[in-house]
């Protein structure tokens, strides 16, 4: 029997070899050239209007979203801060990856190296959270797609009651994809033991992003360098294959579908959003084309993450949160396909060009990332009530969205750091990633506020200025995309692992059909 060990070093040197070399992948027709660009430059100046916290709640002492440099270096941000939401529950485990998926009363807690596999939590962790409350570790997966870093691609599908991941070593990676049955949602079952998860059979993918087509019958892949995406069969699971492949762009990243899954809303790393026609992949056309309808960029914020598809009175929309460059969660109207319109952005105070000298005191030291949406959930996809995200140093906030155009913040939750704990959880990708102090990806954010002169050189200095390396972890990532569970949230951040959240009565009224709404 091959061990562990072997095993999770097998899987890295294929993903690296299959990245270092693209010709083991055939690609297929990319359809017709893409439409013209549409660029948008406006940045968004206005923010989510404040929460009004019930008694009992810890708020935050500083701006919307801010974790001030006094309350991280004098310990304050150990305690975290609430606002309208209780923690119920908790497992502290040993950090939690990017993404985590969640299915039935089991949390699946997305693997990140080198972690993952080198102990004492390998693969991807399996939580059984039957008791909200006191959620146990039940096992985990350790095929070599889970061993690798799961990044943010574990994905579930709850139609055909599949979870699948592709494993991402460094930043992208190739070859590797483990499927999964999770109709007992405690007990996985591998359902691919050749293709994808035998290291002699790797897929020609490329790996970072992945999400399911609402059928669950295909799954797509993407790498973020090179931009190539990958549909992948799933009607036999056991049999996964590459159906279409294409390079829509250089860098794209997550994605959403339409309800039909004619329609992919592909995101880009660069700040924008791809609109193609895959309705050739879903009906199974042997020589599939995929038009791209309409292709838009911006410049308020980049490394567009995710889009999920929801609809207010039949008008179909896009929430589209920027993982980077403070441009917040785009509310984008979709009626015409062929040229997209921002209608709404969300953002916190903290992401507003005026405060960015602020959140750079303050963020220092604190890793590449500052304040930023990575993940995020409506509560349905039709008139959704409440939008769920999980923010970069702002833990998760929770909007009520009922009207898409004035939202306003009704709760929100920022987990303790665990600075003092930093050795034990190892499976944090905040953690891995804070081998730099400085949040750089926030630097064309920074550079547009001095370049229109609000950006306050005194304002951006404080004790943590110089902590260009190594963070020290006092503030927790949450990156996860929050499950809702009626008045529950089942959350995963970096370096709490998981949380049950409460919201608040007072504050959220759970509608009949809610439904974890994430676009994938």
């Amino acid at each position: 029997m091959t061990s562990l060990s072997t095993r999770a070093r097998r899987a890295a040197t294929l993903g690296i070899a299959a990245t270092l070399f693209p010709a083991m992948t055939v690609l297929g027709p990319s359809g017709p050239a893409a439409a013209e660009v549409q660029a948008l430059h406006d940045i968004a100046r206005s923010t989510a209007a404040r929460a009004t916290c019930v008694p009992g709640s810890t708020p935050e002492s500083g701006l919307q979203g801010d974790v001030p440099a006094a309350d991280r270096d004098n310990g304050r941000s150990t305690q975290g801060y609430t606002c309208n939401i209780t923690r119920v529950g908790s497992y502290g485990g040993h950090g939690g990856g990017v993404v985590s998926a969640a299915f039935d009363t089991c949390v699946y807690i997305g693997s990140f190296i080198p972690g993952s596999f080198a102990g004492p939590a390998v693969g991807v962790q399996v939580l059984d959270v039957a008791d909200p409350a006191n959620p146990v570790l039940i096992g985990a997966l350790t095929e070599p797609a889970m061993l690798a870093g799961t990044w943010e691609s574990l994905k579930v599908n709850t139609t055909r009651k599949l979870l699948a991941a592709t494993g991402a070593p460094f930043l992208t990676g190739a070859g590797l994809m483990s499927v999964y049955d999770i109709s007992d949602c405690r007990h996985p079952r591998l359902l691919n033991p050749g293709a994808g998860s035998n290291l002699s059979i790797p897929l020609p993918i490329t790996a970072h992003e992945g999400g399911f087509s609402p059928d669950g019958n295909t799954y797509w892949s993407s790498g973020v360098a090179p931009g190539l995406v990958s549909a992948i069969d799933l009607r036999d699971p056991a049999r996964p294959r590459v159906i279409w492949q294409g390079l829509p762009g250089p860098s794209m990243h997550g994605m959403g579908f339409s309800a039909d899954g004619n329609r992919l809303y592909l995101t880009n790393n660069m700040g924008g959003v791809t609109i193609m026609d895959i309705s050739a992949v879903q009906r199974r056309d042997p020589d599939p084309v995929v038009p791209v309808l309409s292709e838009t960029t911006w410049t308020d914020g980049w490394a567009t993450q995710h889009a999920i598809p929801v609809t207010y009175g039949g008008t179909p929309y896009l929430f589209a949160p920027d993982e980077a460059g403070s441009g917040g969660v785009k509310l984008i109207d979709i009626s015409d396909e062929t040229r997209p319109r921002v209608a709404n952005s969300i953002k916190l105070e903290i992401n507003l060009p005026e405060n960015l000298d602020t959140a750079l005191a303050s963020s220092m030291g604190g890793s590449i990332f500052s304040y930023d949406p990575h993940y995020c959930t409506a509560d349905r996809p039709a008139d959704p009530t409440a939008l769920a995200c999980a923010w970069f140093g702002s833990g998760i906030r929770v909007f009520d969205v009922r009207d898409p155009f004035q939202v306003t913040e009704i709760g929100y939750y920022n987990p303790p750091a665990r600075k003092n704990d930093a050795d034990r959880i190892v499976n944090s990708a905040h953690k891995t990633m804070s081998v730099i102090g400085a949040p750089v990806l926030g630097a064309n954010a920074l550079m547009q506020a001095i370049t229109s002169g609000v950006f306050d050189p005194g304002q951006a200095l404080s004790t943590r200025s110089g902590q260009v390396v190594f963070g020290d972890m006092s503030s927790d990532w949450c990156t996860s995309p929050p499950h809702w569970q009626g008045n529950q949230l089942w959350v995963s951040c970096n370096d709490n692992t998981y949380s049950t959240l409460a919201l608040d009565p007072t504050v959220y009224t759970p509608p009949a059909d809610q439904q974890t709404t994430i676009g994938s």
